[in-house]
């Protein structure tokens, strides 16, 4: 019975690669869209902002539609969004009149995927019956990490064969990935998240159970946790080492990301054998000592060894609250997913943004802008032992 879904499993897993293609390509080719089409970066930079609005915006929109037309529908139009902004990304620049506007629509279409992705892959995998889902959401989760660095290394080396002049020919590559899984996803078995008969929670009776709001700070904290240093590492390596933007792009989010994978992929091997409330109060702890590392560490090489250090720490925190979050409110649904992803969002956005602004207003001091992110790690920590006390207290709920 479970061996049926290993397809589901799998197709999961290449979604979340997926989506780290389409959050970390494009920016990949900020200044090469600056040199071909004369758009200056203060524009180009408002399309990180724009990829992540739309998500947040279909991360809201998607609980009243996805239980209407159903996951698997849901999940094959996702991957062919995603794989239509990667196609348009090519042809809409040179079609339009403003280049900029053809990128914007581009990237309006894949983010629309995007934003599906992470509302659906977590409950479509929760719902898959395993032995141990925790396992299994960990390791789903390390996949957005994998893919994050196979992007940057497979991008950078196919620049550097043919040129970053044709990097029209990656994206259609890349667009090839998402192709092939919504086909997948066309066969592949959907288990339902509700037992035959129930219903999943109503957002009214969500927003009134207690535990809920906390597992939604709890979410926003992990989000800026993990995006808080990573967004910023590759401007610490080159600031502080005074190293090249490719050398720091290597030795800072990059090596956060495959550190963050490794976290997720360990827990998600041996999670059996690892109490998941333990291993999240340690890895809340680890990032803590971290951001103090980062602030207050004399060596510029020790801090940039503590970014690091961050990423290993940030890597159960996202997964983890989703762990948590299905265990303590079986019946959330759609609407708890959906909810918690753009809690996530949220934090992905507000915690580099607390970082530069603090940073910003004390002279562009990155490490002091670094320590004010330490209430993040901080308030999950707290989360993660008042979700633990109330589950005591009341049973499961």
């Amino acid at each position: 019975m479970k061996n049926k879904y290993n397809t589901t499993i799998a197709a999961c897993f290449v979604g979340y690669i997926v989506q780290a293609i389409v959050n970390n390509f494009v920016p990949l080719l900020f200044l090469t869209f600056q040199r071909t089409y004369g758009i200056p970066l203060s524009q180009i930079t408002l399309l990180v902002t724009f990829n992540f609005g739309i998500q947040l915006l279909v991360d809201l929109l998607s609980i009243g539609f996805v239980d209407k037309i159903g996951y698997r529908a849901s999940m094959v139009m996702a991957h062919v969004l995603a794989a239509a902004g990667l196609i348009l990304l090519t042809i809409l620049p040179e079609a339009l009149g403003s280049p900029f506007a053809g990128i914007l629509i581009a990237v309006m279409v894949y983010a629309i995927g995007g934003g599906l992705l992470e509302v659906l892959v977590s409950p479509v995998v929760e719902a898959c019956p395993s032995d141990n889902k925790e396992k299994a959401m960990s390791m789903l989760h390390s996949f957005y990490c994998w893919g994050h660095a196979g992007v940057v290394l497979v991008s950078t080396l196919f620049f550097h064969a043919a040129g970053i002049g044709n990097w029209k020919i990656l994206a259609c590559v890349w667009a090839l990935v998402p192709i092939c899984n919504a086909v997948a996803f066309m066969k592949a078995p959907i288990a339902s998240l509700m037992e035959e008969g129930e219903t999943g929670l109503r957002l009214k009776e969500l927003f009134g159970i207690k535990v809920f709001w906390i597992l939604l700070v709890m979410m926003i904290c992990a989000g800026a946790s993990e995006q808080a240093v990573s967004q910023w590492a590759s401007t610490f390596a080159e600031k502080g080492l005074g190293i090249s933007k490719t050398a720091g792009d290597l030795a800072g989010p990059l090596a956060f990301a495959i550190l963050m994978g490794a976290s997720r992929a360990f827990y998600g091997k041996y999670g059996d054998r690892i109490h998941l409330e333990r291993f999240m109060v340690y890895s809340s702890c680890l990032c803590i000592l971290s951001y103090l590392g980062i602030t207050f560490l004399p060596s510029p090489q020790l801090s940039l060894a503590a970014c690091a250090v961050c990423g290993l720490s940030v890597g159960i925190m996202w997964p983890g609250t989703f762990s948590k979050a299905s265990a303590a409110l079986p019946r959330g649904g759609t609407a708890m997913f959906a909810l918690l992803a753009l809690g996530g969002d949220v934090g992905c956005s507000g915690g580099p943004t607390v970082v530069g602004f603090v940073s910003g207003a004390l002279g562009d001091n990155l490490k002091l802008g670094v320590l004010a992110g330490v209430v993040f790690p901080t308030l999950l920590l707290m989360g993660v032992l008042l979700v633990s006390r109330l589950q005591v207290k009341k049973g499961a709920l």
